[in-house]
This record gives structure tokens, sequence and C-alpha cells, in this order.
């Protein structure tokens, strides 16, 4: 195979393993919605329970259930609180059972579950119940640009890791990419979308745990080091294969885990604590 075709099909693949990483780490996060079925009767009825929410509306649980003598009722508190668990109703519209959910403040975060009543039998959707998280609208201008230098700083890394491993080739043009489209996805428009979102811009280390923002700072010093390395050590192949390892790393770990959310148990043992003093 020429040069030009090895390049061209190594390209391909990177591409493919970019998508394919992609679509990985969204499905498995805690944001992905849980989806299922539960057979009533002769019916067979799908569901898809949210577990992210963005706006300023209250959240709607939807199942479509077009058999009227099925009812359902959702039975939720807030997340991590001392709240006792209420139970409304769902109600029906357009062929779906609708229940809502509270609107809350950005990261706050409310567990629900949903049950089935069909001719005296009760169907539980979920036994563990479902935790959704509430945040702020990102614009459109901030979010798309923030994906974009994303997925480029990826498929470069993936480019850089076959770059190396098939042709053996100087990658310096390669890592400078992934160290500058992460450095404005990741550190520049990424803060911009949380502040949106979660109103903060940084949580991660040291003002937080957020892993989101922990991981994003720990791959970028390493494909800074590498960018650097590779300035006066063209053929070095250490550095760079180190970044792509943990560019895979941190995409191996699904997106939103340990992100922003609001614990309300401080807040009431801090209320208690001031109401004790008083």
């Amino acid at each position: 195979m020429s040069n030009k075709g090895k390049n061209t099909l190594l390209w391909i693949i990177a591409i493919v393993l970019t998508v394919g990483l992609v679509i990985y780490q969204r499905s498995t996060g805690p944001t992905y919605p849980v989806n299922g079925s539960i057979s009533i009767g002769d019916e067979l009825i799908k569901y898809k329970l949210i577990r992210t929410f963005g706006g300023d509306k209250d959240a709607l649980v939807e199942i479509e259930i077009e058999n009227n003598e099925i009812s359902g009722t959702i039975t939720q508190k807030r997340f991590k609180s001392y709240d006792d668990w209420m139970t409304t109703d769902m109600v029906r519209k357009n062929g779906k059972l609708v229940g809502t959910i509270p609107n809350q403040p950005a990261a706050g975060k409310v567990e629900y579950k949903i049950v089935l009543r069909s001719n005296g039998k009760t169907y539980v959707i979920n036994e563990e119940p479902v935790v959704i998280r509430f945040k702020g609208a990102v614009p459109r201008a901030i979010l798309i640009p923030h994906i974009f230098f994303m997925f480029v700083s990826l498929l470069f890394a993936l480019r850089v890791g076959l770059e190396i491993f098939f042709r053996k080739v100087d990658t310096r043009y390669y890592t400078g990419v992934v160290a500058i489209t992460l450095f404005i996805g990741g550190l520049i428009l990424g803060p911009i979308v949380q502040k949106y979102a979660f109103d903060a811009y940084w949580t991660g280390w040291p003002f937080g745990h957020d892993l989101t923002d922990n991981k994003t700072l720990f791959v970028f010093i390493f494909w800074v080091i590498a960018w650097f390395v590779l300035r006066k050590k063209p053929e070095n192949k250490l550095w760079p294969t180190l970044a792509v390892i943990a560019m895979l790393l941190v995409y191996a770990i699904p997106h939103s885990v340990l992100g922003s959310e609001i614990d309300h148990t401080k807040d009431a043992k801090q209320t208690t604590e001031t109401t004790l003093s008083e």
C-alpha cells in the first residue's frame, strides 16, 4: 500500500474509533436515560427514564401507553436529603402517562420511582430509584464549539497512536493539534459550559472532586509534556504514547461521573446546628 493510501486508511480508522469512543462514553454515563420494557397483559410497554434535564421548567417523565386502563404514580424525593418520599399520580396526555419532577437549582438531583397499575395489579418499573440531575440551559453557541474541539482532540490523539504504531512518522504536528484543541475545548469552553449548566466554572482539583474537570486537566498535562518533548526530540515515542494511553483511560470513564451535585443533608445539618446555637 502506498504511503498516501496508508495515511487515508489510518484516518478512517481514527474516525471510526473516535465515534465509537464518544458513543460508548455518552451511553454509559450517569446522564444517559434508563431504557427498558415491561409486559402488562398482552401489551409490551417500553420506557425511557430521563437522568438529566436542562432549563428552568419542570422535568417530565413520559411513558407511551395507549391503554387507558393502565395508570401510574411517580414517587420522588431530593437526592442526598432527609426528605420524605412523595407520591403523585401520573397524568394521561396524548397517549402517554406523564409524571412531573419539580425543577431544581443547578446541580440539584431528584431520585424517583415509577409504578404502573392495571386490573388491581402493581407493576414496578424500577426497583432502584433513578437519579435525575438538573442543570441550566447552555447556549448552542458555546456547547457546539465545546463538543467540536473535544471531538477533534480525541480524533487527533487516536491518529497520533496509529501513527506511532503503523507508520512511525514524526507526530509533533498532530500532538500540537491535540494540545491546542483540548485546551480550547476542555479548559476554556468546558468551564464556560459548566458555568451555564451548574453555576461554577471549575469544580475539580483543588476546589472539588468533579471527575470531568480533573480528567480533562490530567490528560492535558500529558499532551503538553509530549509536545514539549517532541520539540526537542521529534523521534521520541514514549511521551506521545503515554499521552494517547491517558486519553484512552479518560474516555473509558463514563461522562459526568462524580459530577457537580447538591448535598441537602449538609444543608440540613448546618441548619440544625445553627438553630441549636441560637
